[in-house]
Parts: C-alpha cells; sequence; structure tokens
C-alpha cells in the first residue's frame, strides 16, 4: 500500500493509532492537530522511527482557510493525495438536552460535522477521475452513538455522528464512479483521552459492562478497520459502515 494519507485530529487517541497503522502499510502521513504540537511530534517521531515518512501540520479543521491551508501544504510536502480519515471530533461536559446551550451545539457541529464535510470536498477535489486524479478512499470516524443516542449524557454529540453517517451515505454515492469509495467507522466505548472532556475520564470502565465483549476498545482496534477501508482489501465497498463495538 502506497499513497498519502491526512488523518485530522492525529495527535492522540484513534487519529493516532491509525497515522502510525497507516504508516506501517506504506503511507507517508500528514498528523493533522489544533494545539498539541508536542504530542504530534512524537507521532511523527514514531513513525520516522520505524522508517516511514510523516509530517505534522497544526489545522483548525473547523475553519475553512485552515483546511485549504493543511491540504495545500500535503499537496506541497508529501504529495498526492490518495487518502482522508475524518477523525477529528469533541465532545462537551455530559448534559441532558434541556440543558444545553446554542454556543455549546455550534461549537459541536462546527467540529465535528463541518470540518467533515470541508476535508471531504477537499479530498474529493483532488481524488475524483472526472477532475483529473488517481481516486482515493475516505474513511470517517463515526460512533456507536449515532444509533444508540446518548441520552442523558451526549445527545449532540450523537446527533453530529448520525450527520457524519448521512454525509458517508450521501457522498459515497455522489463519488462511487469517480474512482472515490467513502465508508465509515463506528467506534463504541474506547479507551482514549475524549471521555475527560465530557468530565469522566473513567468512563469506560464504568461502562464496559454494557458491552457484550465486558470490555472496552483500544484506538489500535479502530485503527486497524480504518486502515483495511482505505485498501485495496475493500475495494468493492463505499457507503458502508464497520461497527468497532465490541457487539454493542
Amino acid at each position: 500500500m502506497n499513497g498519502v494519507l491526512i488523518v485530522t485530529g492525529a495527535s492522540r487517541g484513534i487519529g493516532a493509532a491509525t497515522a502510525i497503522e497507516g504508516a506501517r502499510r506504506g503511507y507517508a502521513v500528514c498528523v493533522n492537530y489544533r494545539r498539541d504540537a508536542a504530542a504530534a511530534d512524537l507521532v511523527v517521531a514514531r513513525i520516522r522511527d520505524a522508517g516511514g515518512r510523516a509530517i505534522a501540520v497544526a489545522a483548525d479543521v473547523s475553519f475553512e482557510s485552515d483546511v485549504l491551508r493543511l491540504f495545500e501544504t500535503v499537496d506541497r510536502e508529501l504529495g498526492t493525495l490518495t487518502a482522508l480519515v475524518n477523525n477529528v471530533g469533541v465532545l462537551e461536559q455530559q448534559m441532558r438536552v434541556e440543558t444545553m446551550t446554542a454556543d455549546r451545539l455550534n461549537r459541536i457541529w462546527t467540529t465535528n460535522i463541518t470540518s467533515a464535510f470541508l476535508c471531504a470536498r477537499e479530498a474529493v477535489l483532488r481524488m475524483s477521475t472526472k477532475r483529473g486524479g488517481r481516486g482515493g478512499a475516505i474513511v470517517n470516524v463515526s460512533s456507536a452513538a449515532s444509533r444508540l443516542g446518548s441520552s442523558n449524557e451526549y445527545v449532540d454529540y450523537a446527533a453530529s455522528k448520525g450527520a457524519m453517517d448521512t454525509l458517508t451515505i450521501g457522498l459515497a454515492k455522489e463519488v462511487a464512479d469517480e474512482g472515490v469509495r467513502v465508508n465509515a467507522v463506528r467506534p463504541g466505548f474506547i479507551y482514549t483521552d475524549i471521555h475527560a472532556s465530557g468530565g469522566e475520564p473513567g468512563r469506560v470502565d464504568r461502562v464496559k459492562t454494557s458491552v457484550p465483549m465486558q470490555r472496552g476498545g483500544r484506538p489500535e482496534e479502530v485503527a486497524a478497520a480504518i486502515v483495511w477501508l482505505l485498501s485495496d482489501e475493500a475495494s468493492f465497498t463505499t457507503g458502508g459502515f464497520v461497527d468497532v463495538a465490541g457487539g454493542r
């Protein structure tokens, strides 16, 4: 497997694991991050130490200007884009819908939905065979929450992931005859730092008994599914979903 891969939000968690696995499979990787340059540099160092090629690029992908700069940097420093993983996502403190503010909702929508649309747009502009590209693959990191709703905790986050599911289906159909495949993974309870953002760092351990497999997942398990969807092994798969949620 060769090509150029952008992973958004790749300084930690599922994004970092995906960047590392993608590099192991032969991609030149752009490790996108927003603020934590030290963490992103560590991911890049791990890739380079293993003989891979990687760069770290700071960009808040909820802003169009940052997205344009990110993709232009990759064009210039890594070459022709062939793969995109829309991984970046945020959640906020656990609460019921009746107490959510418009500011909170707008932060969730912009980061979790607008970023995916903007990055997918730029990827298609480069990959589509109708625009002179060589084809490629996009994987959106959704969530099992899009199916389950996350009531009493993160209905807004779940709704944003529902929008990502719809983006996956609609865009896959738009570009299916242009050499571009679009799929999604839906992780369940995974041991990452995102749970601390919601005010409960130990959330996975609290809820893991609700998972049929009776455990939380590891970022590397999600990354393996993502990289498979990017690969030629999934060459006839588009508009599809892989649930990485332990049976939940």
